[in-house]
């Protein structure tokens, strides 16, 4: 069943778009696909897997939980092993966030070198 549109990618505004995509390919393992002056893309190949960074030098992040500065988007990533995905995500630049809402440790919550929030779910 068709819809009205596919999906292409899911872009975070950034203040760095170069470092933010080297974040996520360090973290997926995609590599960066395009580079240009405000805008990098990130991929492994497959569609719809895509992400991008465009330059936002006003970016303010979010201040989840805080509900006067939601997170408005975030990404459920999959990990086999949570505690040693969390080890690798902090050693390039991830931050593991101070509220961790996951009562099974299901899932733990972080922020991209940006600010942005990101779980590592069990898979």
């Amino acid at each position: 069943m068709g819809g009205i549109a596919e999906f292409r990618t899911v872009v975070f505004d950034c203040p760095d778009p170069r470092k933010l995509a080297e974040f996520y390919s360090n973290l997926l393992g995609w590599p960066v696909t395009s580079v240009e002056d405000d805008w990098v893309v990130v991929s492994d190949g497959g569609s719809p897997r895509r992400l991008a960074f465009q330059l936002a030098p006003d970016h303010q992040p979010p201040q989840w939980p805080d509900p006067g500065h939601p997170q408005q988007i975030h990404l459920d990533l999959t990990a086999n092993d949570l505690d040693e995905a969390e080890a690798q995500a902090i050693k390039i630049g991830a931050v593991k966030h101070e509220h961790q809402p996951s009562e099974e440790d299901s899932f733990r919550v972080f922020l991209d070198p940006a600010g942005h929030t990101f779980c590592l779910c069990r898979d």
